[in-house]
């Protein structure tokens, strides 16, 4: 993603998201987000997109073999989880004592 300034993203590394869209799209079954990476436009999230790579022999990994790990999936696949309305919800940013917090949409609460 080629652009001028910084995207700002409503997700972030530890939040609670669902599967939107895609092969392992599940609107009811919360996910923790592992990685994100702004600069792709793509989320790291647990158990989601698993792929199998080979991998060679090294000093972490002495056998090596088929190691199974998540890969990216977009950032636009993923929603945020709101656990008071139980579902996924939209968020909005408001100034709080100087910080900017992310508000959920459909609750009011504030994301955790």
């Amino acid at each position: 993603m080629k652009t001028r300034f910084k995207p700002k993203f409503n997700i972030r590394k530890g939040d609670q998201v669902v599967v939107i869209s895609g092969e392992d799209k599940d609107r009811t079954k919360p996910r923790k987000v592992l990685e994100v990476l702004p600069e792709k436009a793509r989320v790291l999230v647990e158990g989601v997109n698993v792929v199998t790579k080979h991998a060679k022999p090294s000093a972490q990994n002495t056998r090596g073999g088929i190691v199974k790990q998540e890969a990216p999936i977009a950032i636009s696949n993923v929603m945020l989880w709101d656990a008071k309305a139980g579902a996924p919800a939209r968020v909005r940013r408001s100034k709080e004592d100087g910080k900017t917090v992310r508000i959920f949409k459909k609750s009011g609460e504030v994301v955790k």
